[in-house]
């Protein structure tokens, strides 16, 4: 599939089926998401990965946006791991490099026939908490993942004009 075509297909689902996804296809994923690059390849992104029934329970309490998918991963950063600009004290890559991984692994599951959503209507604090995730690292978003139970609508296929969007200075 042309990239552009694939870039097309993917849309944030929220409809999920109750069929689980094989080891073998999960892997393609998370692999996907280990290739992307991040600042310096400090790689510190970190991927939870919720499918037992006790804690897709504990993450559909968090939040409603877990979409009943039989898997929703977890996407955090080390903070004593993400590049630390020295120009500028307070900047860091932490959340930009979570962003590349997911975007990857988001782009690897819609090649593969699943279906994902970008999740952050979720309290990042209380999901850290609740998955007893190390105080050095910090959640930046959440990603149910499965076989699509649900089709794009349009607000998912309508774009702005390019022009819109792209200015040349």
């Amino acid at each position: 599939m042309e990239f552009l075509d694939l870039a097309k297909s993917r849309y944030s689902c929220r409809d999920y089926k109750d069929t689980s996804i094989s080891e073998e296809v999960l892997n393609k994923i998370l692999e996907a998401g280990n290739l992307a690059p991040t600042a310096k390849n400090l790689q510190p992104q970190r991927i939870y990965v919720i499918k037992s029934e006790e804690n897709l329970k504990k993450i559909r309490e968090i939040t409603p946006c877990a979409f009943n998918a039989p898997i929703v991963l977890i996407f955090a950063y080390d903070t004593d791991e993400d590049w630390k600009n020295v120009r500028q004290e307070g900047i860091h890559s932490g959340v930009e490099d979570v962003s590349i991984v997911a975007t990857h692994m988001m782009l690897e599951a819609t090649s593969l026939g699943l279906a994902t959503c970008w999740v952050n209507a979720y309290p990042n604090a209380v999901c850290d908490e609740a998955f007893n995730l190390p105080a050095n690292q910090k959640s930046v978003l959440l990603m149910p993942l499965g076989y699509p139970n649900d089709e794009p609508c349009d607000r998912h296929t309508m774009r702005k004009d390019i022009d819109a969007t792209v200015s040349y200075l």
